[in-house]
């Protein structure tokens, strides 16, 4: 009986699996054969006609096919209906879809999910219908071209987890209310859409209760009424907020440091206006394991909260002016020693020694750079065990570099312009995974040898320049990496090319300027045409250039200037985007450079070399020209008609050539800021077009050329001008009343930025520097970084005529100013002493009269004066500036009298009328110059320089000064034995520009003419 019963109850069990089994088989069945629902296909079908596929995004979207196979396309397993269409464009994908949201995609009622992101359907903006999807739980429209208003219809979407409209720049929304309807948003990213206009959103996004990340960066939000605050709570749920690139003010802390119940992990306010200290908010976010509050005005200390950050990973504090020991921030974020991974403390003024930081044990990232730090690098950087990145450039670390042992995570190091000295240590081999290493600016000396690089495999970016390395690597040397970034300047390589740079293919940058090389260049170095910037420049290499047309470089930019290349000027890429070949011996005509020029050329420096000849007429190929460069040559005929095709051109520098004819080519060349013509053969009068259209002009120089006519009014126009140089020309008439609307001679803080180039160019941010020589003191000096402070007027040696008008007082910048050689008359203006600026002042040679105002004593920083060869009379006025000055610079005014001249005036006790001391009697005008120079000269020279020192940035104008006294020594001595000499040499050609009689006072007839 049991065997019986047990045998029927194994065959129950045996049935029971068998229907279980059939009604599985039968259900998979069932779901093979469930298929889209035809109508949702034809929408998807009529979706599909509106749109352009270049990559066939779209090629299984065919009619016999189920639409459940497409791809993007995902159907419920149950009912057939569409449920996803993911469309994100992606890195797989050539080209985006473009087209529109069409109407027909509301037949797919169960849609779940919806995404089309970074294809193009902007130019309807958001359908209303969208909002009609109340099964949609995800929707992302991010980087669509979307423009115009979100639509309210959004707001019916309650079912939403994920809202995503970022990265849709012409999206315009003034009020947000509609997002309160979201009630079940948990994700909601609104980057970068223009929210300026919501006044309401801090109310809106308050009332999502369940929102866990909250994006809205670079919306342009508007600041939050401080005392609102406390009205608004976000989601306790909350773990990410961000708000930067907004309009936030440091209010938004209130707010902040309530949200969240705890569980906020990410806060992003970098790129607002937070202002003052940060404030002491972080006691309660105790979670936070990313804080971001970069690029904003913060000051002070850190907070004590920062302690409660036991949790953080990575602190991004850059560009701020927080102030305090970096030992100091370090403690406070003692708790996240185990945690800490990222460190961004770059631009902002921490100080003190480089504390020890090998506690952090969990740190990979650091970067300090653009501080006030001191001291030595501590011997423990070696123990950090994941370290990859490290940067404490444009610093004040000094001492040695230490060891590197033990630390073969470490993948860049930057410790550029610091004051770091002694030796590369061997232990730089141990950084084999280093792909970073620059080392530049500092005072690193000895020997490089290949052991210390022999391990760097992965080495691609290499700058030790500026410090005085020696390398020693034999010539068959083969090294381990492949660099793309080589930067050498001013090391010792030897007078040969480096060999192993033949090995170097993907070299993209080389910079080996002012490193001794001094052979011809090599045939295979031209192999390297990956290169994108090469820089040679200050060395001694010889030789012919090669024609290098042909080679396939990348807009290429060479720096080949300061050496002793010769022959013509061969033909660079047509794809050249820089071509510096300025102090060589090149000489012929420049008719190769036709093949150069186009539309990439940027900057064109030819300048200081022999080449000859006219200039070809094909600039319009360059009309991207920004800086050209033909000085110092030996150029000569008219300006082609073609360079007037040039209107985006910044700098022309065309003096020192023998040029001629008129300057109408240069009316539609509106973008200049340096326009150099001087010591060329142009004439014409000066045309008024000077300053109506090129209204943005910095520096003009005209001097010496055959210009006439007077001195046109639209130079008034000039807001910007700082350098006016018009000297040794024939302009007559009086001299502009409106010159005090030249504001930047009479105002302070007028931008001087034109004067460098910079990424915006696309030069590599080099900031290279454009150059200009100026006549000061009588002197010919040549400006570069000092430019910039140069506030100067030279309308000297021309045939002006009339009164000084009083108002040039209100040049209250001018440096320097020089009148001489005309035929003014009238007074001294009496506000002279308003240039308080002033450090050179030459009247001399013309007919002024009465006496030197008293207010000239009163400028203190005035190193050079001339008023000689007038009809000025009286007393020189008392003070240590005045009678400080050679008596020279007072001779020929037969009515002036007292100290330093040795004739005293009337009334002055024992009152004799001496005669001038023997170094001044028969002075000529090519002498008179170098014979007034005297120990008193000096001695006010020195007071003026070291008062001007402190007040104008001594490192740009201690060049000047130096230039400047051994000039004046050299020509004291000269200026006796070259007189006669000069006397009879100089040829008489009264029609010559240089040599102008006519305009210069009658009792000039018996003395040389002079010119500085």
């Amino acid at each position: 009986m049991f065997i019986m019963f047990g045998t029927k109850l194994n065959l129950n069990i045996l049935v029971l699996c068998a229907i279980i089994l059939t009604n599985m088989c039968l259900q998979v069945q069932c779901s093979n054969m469930v298929k889209c629902m035809e109508r949702e296909k034809q929408a998807l079908l009529i979706f599909k006609q509106g749109l352009i596929d270049e990559s066939n995004v779209l090629f299984s979207w065919e009619t016999e096919q189920d639409c459940c196979k497409w791809r993007g396309v995902t159907c419920s397993n149950k009912t057939g209906h569409v449920i996803k269409l993911d469309l994100q464009f992606g890195v797989q994908t050539e080209q985006p879809l473009i087209g529109e949201i069409n109407p027909s995609l509301l037949q797919l009622q169960n849609l779940q999910y919806l995404d089309l992101s970074f294809n193009i359907f902007g130019e309807n903006g958001i359908p209303n219908f969208i909002g009609s999807f109340t099964h949609l739980r995800d929707l992302k429209l991010s980087g669509i071209g979307l423009e115009g208003a979100v639509p309210h219809q959004l707001g019916n979407l309650s079912n939403l987890n994920t809202l995503d409209l970022s990265w849709n720049i012409g999206i315009t929304n003034n009020d947000l209310s509609w997002i309160s309807g979201l009630s079940s948003l948990r994700y909601l990213d609104l980057s970068l859409l223009n929210l300026s206009n919501a006044v309401n959103w801090l109310e809106s996004v308050s009332r999502l209760p369940s929102v866990v990340e909250l994006h809205l960066e670079g919306c342009e939000l508007p600041d939050v009424n401080p005392k609102s605050l406390s009205h608004f709570n976000l989601s306790t749920s909350l773990e990410v907020l961000d708000l930067g690139s907004n309009k936030l003010s440091s209010s938004i802390f209130t707010w902040v440091g309530n949200v969240g119940g705890g569980s906020l992990m990410d806060l992003r306010l970098d790129r607002n206006h937070l202002r003052g200290q940060i404030p002491n908010v972080f006691a309660h976010m105790s979670s936070l394991e990313i804080l971001v509050l970069s690029e904003n005005e913060l000051e002070g200390p850190i907070p004590n909260s920062f302690q409660n950050l036991c949790k953080l990973k990575e602190l991004y504090l850059l560009s701020n002016t927080l102030a305090c020991q970096l030992k100091d921030l370090m403690d406070k974020l003692s708790c996240a020693e185990n945690t800490l991974e990222l460190l961004e403390l770059s631009n902002n003024s921490f100080a003190g020694p480089f504390p020890d930081i090998a506690k952090f044990t969990s740190l990979k990232t650091f970067y300090a750079n653009s501080n006030k730090l001191n001291g030595t690098l501590p011997k423990s950087l070696r123990t950090l065990p994941h370290l990859s990145s490290f940067d404490l450039s444009f610093n004040l670390l000094s001492g040695p570099l230490p060891d590197f042992p033990g630390v073969s995570s470490l993948q860049i190091l930057n410790l550029n312009h610091n004051k770091i000295n002694g030796i590369l240590p061997k232990s730089i081999e141990n950084l084999s995974n280093l792909r970073l290493l620059d080392l530049s600016s500092n005072s690193l000396k000895g020997t490089v040898s290949e052991y210390q690089l022999s391990n760097l495999y992965d080495l691609q970016t290499l700058d030790v320049s500026g410090n005085s390395f020696t390398f020693n690597l034999s010539l068959n040397w083969i090294p381990p990496f492949k660099l793309q970034y080589l930067k050498m300047s001013s090391c010792k390589l030897g007078t040969n090319f480096p060999r192993w740079l033949q090995t170097q293919k993907n070299l993209s940058i080389l910079d080996m300027s002012n490193v001794g090389i001094s052979e011809e260049m090599p045939r295979w170095f031209w192999n390297l045409t990956k290169l994108q910037y090469l820089n040679l420049s200050n060395n001694l290499i010889s030789g012919v250039l090669p024609n290098l047309s042909s080679k396939a470089y990348v807009l290429p930019q060479f720096d080949l200037s300061s050496n002793q290349l010769y022959g013509p000027l061969p033909a660079f890429p047509p794809s050249t985007n820089m071509l510096i070949l300025s102090r060589n011996n090149l000489s012929g005509p420049v008719s190769s450079l036709c093949s150069t020029l186009s539309g990439y050329l940027v900057y064109l420096d030819l300048s200081h070399n022999k080449l000859s000849g006219a200039l070809p007429n094909c600039w319009k190929q360059a009309q991207g020209l920004l800086m050209l460069n033909l000085a110092h040559n030996n150029f000569s005929g008219e300006i082609p008609n073609s360079i007037g095709a040039l209107e985006q051109v910044l700098y022309l520098h065309l003096n020192n050539n023998n040029f001629l004819g008129g300057l109408f080519f240069l009316k539609n060349c509106t973008e200049l800021v340096v326009l150099d013509l001087g010591n060329n053969r142009f004439y014409g009068e000066m045309p008024n077009w000077v300053g109506e259209a090129s209204t943005k002009l910095v520096i003009l120089r005209l001097r010496s050329n055959e210009l006439y006519g007077s001195i046109p009014l639209s130079l008034c126009h000039l807001s910007y001008l700082q350098v006016l140089d018009v000297s040794g020309n024939n302009l007559y008439g009086a001299i502009p009343y409106c010159f005090n609307n030249l504001t930047a001679l009479s105002h302070k803080h007028i931008s001087t930025d034109l004067f460098y180039f910079g990424n915006s160019y696309n030069l590599l941010d080099l900031n290279i520097i454009d150059f200009v020589q100026l006549i000061i003191k009588g002197i010919e000096i040549e400006y570069g970084t000092n430019l910039r402070f140069m506030r100067s007027i030279d309308i000297s040696s021309n045939g002006l005529s009339g009164e000084i008008p009083s108002n040039i007082t209100s040049l209250v910048e001018l440096v320097s100013l020089n009148l001489s050689r005309n035929n003014l008359i009238g007074k001294v203006p009496d506000e002279i002493g308003h240039l308080a600026m002033l450090e050179s002042l030459d009247l001399s040679r013309n007919n002024l009269v009465g006496e030197i105002p008293t207010s000239l004593s009163d400028l203190s920083f005035l190193a050079h004066l001339n008023v000689s060869f007038n009809n000025l009379s009286g007393r020189i006025p008392l003070g240590t500036q005045l009678q400080s000055f050679d008596a020279s610079a007072y001779i020929a005014n037969k009515g002036l009298c007292g100290p330093p001249l040795t004739k005293d005036c009337p009334g002055d006790e024992g009152s004799t009328n001496h005669t001038f001391p023997r170094d001044n009697q028969n002075i000529d005008a090519e002498g008179d110059e170098s014979e007034f120079i005297s120990l008193g000269f000096y001695a006010s020279l020195g007071v003026g320089f070291i008062t001007g020192l402190f007040l104008n940035e001594a490192n740009d104008w201690i060049h000047v000064r130096a230039a400047l006294f051994r000039k004046r020594i050299r020509e004291r001595w000269q200026a006796k034995e070259s007189t006669k000499e000069k006397r009879r040499c100089r040829g008489s050609n009264p029609g010559h520009p240089r040599d102008r009689r006519e305009y210069l006072p009658l009792y000039y007839n018996d003395i040389v003419d002079y010119r500085f």
